[in-house]
C-alpha cells in the first residue's frame, strides 16, 4: 500500500511540475516547436501590393492583408523607388524590386509583373498555452489561451531574386467568441522577425 502511495504521489507531483511548465513556460515552448512544425491556414496569391508610409516603418498591404512594418526584431526594411521608377524594398544592404507602379495608386503600389510568384501564407502554432492569470481590468475579458500566427510573404521572380519575409503575432482564444484576429503584439517577440532577400 505504501508504495502505491508513493507511486500515485509521484505521479501526481509529475502532472502538476508539466502544468506549471505548460502554463509558466508555453510560450518559450510554442516557439521551440514552431521552429519545426506549423500547420497551414490560408495560401493567396498576391494580386497587389501598397505600401503606406514615409520610407521606413508603416504598413506594407499584400492584397487587403495590412502588415506592419514598424514592430521589427531588427531594422526596419525601407521602401522607395529604384533608379528605373520600380517600387522596392532594402533591407540589409540588398534591394528587391516588387515592380513598376500603379500610377492610379494614391500610396506606392505595384502588381506583380507577368512570371513572377507572389504568395501570402498564414500558419498557426500547433501548441496553444493556457493563460489563467491573465487579467483585463478594463473589459473584464481576459484571454484563456494563445497561441503564435505568422504571416509569410514569398515573392520569386523569373531572373531567381526572391524575397521572403515572416510576422509573427499571438492570437487570444476568449471563450465567448473564440479566436480573435491574429495581430496582437507582444514586446521583443512579434512584429516583423525576419526579412530575406536573395539577389
Amino acid at each position: 500500500m505504501r508504495k502505491f502511495l508513493i507511486s500515485v504521489a509521484i505521479l501526481v507531483v509529475c502532472i502538476i511540475a508539466i502544468l506549471a511548465t505548460w502554463i509558466f513556460g508555453g510560450r518559450q515552448i510554442s516557439l521551440f516547436i514552431d521552429r519545426y512544425k506549423t500547420s497551414e491556414t490560408t495560401s493567396a496569391r498576391i494580386n497587389s501590393i501598397t505600401y503606406e508610409g514615409s520610407g521606413t516603418g508603416g504598413i506594407l498591404r499584400a492584397n487587403d492583408l495590412a502588415l506592419s512594418l514598424n514592430e521589427t526584431s531588427g531594422p526596419s526594411p525601407s521602401i522607395g523607388s529604384t533608379k528605373d521608377g520600380q517600387l522596392a524594398l532594402a533591407a540589409g544592404g540588398k534591394v528587391f524590386a516588387f515592380g513598376p507602379p500603379r500610377s492610379e495608386a494614391e500610396n506606392l503600389a505595384a502588381v506583380p509583373p507577368a512570371g513572377d510568384q507572389a504568395f501570402i501564407i498564414i500558419r498557426r502554432s500547433p501548441l496553444s498555452w493556457p493563460t489563467p492569470f491573465d487579467m483585463n481590468l478594463m473589459t473584464g475579458q481576459s484571454p484563456s489561451w494563445k497561441r503564435h500566427v505568422y504571416y509569410e510573404l514569398h515573392w520569386k521572380k523569373p531572373s531567381g531574386a526572391r524575397l521572403e519575409m515572416l510576422w509573427r503575432y499571438e492570437q487570444y482564444f476568449y471563450p465567448a467568441n473564440g479566436w480573435g484576429n491574429g495581430f496582437m503584439t507582444k514586446e521583443e517577440s512579434t512584429g516583423l522577425v525576419e526579412v530575406d532577400i536573395r539577389p
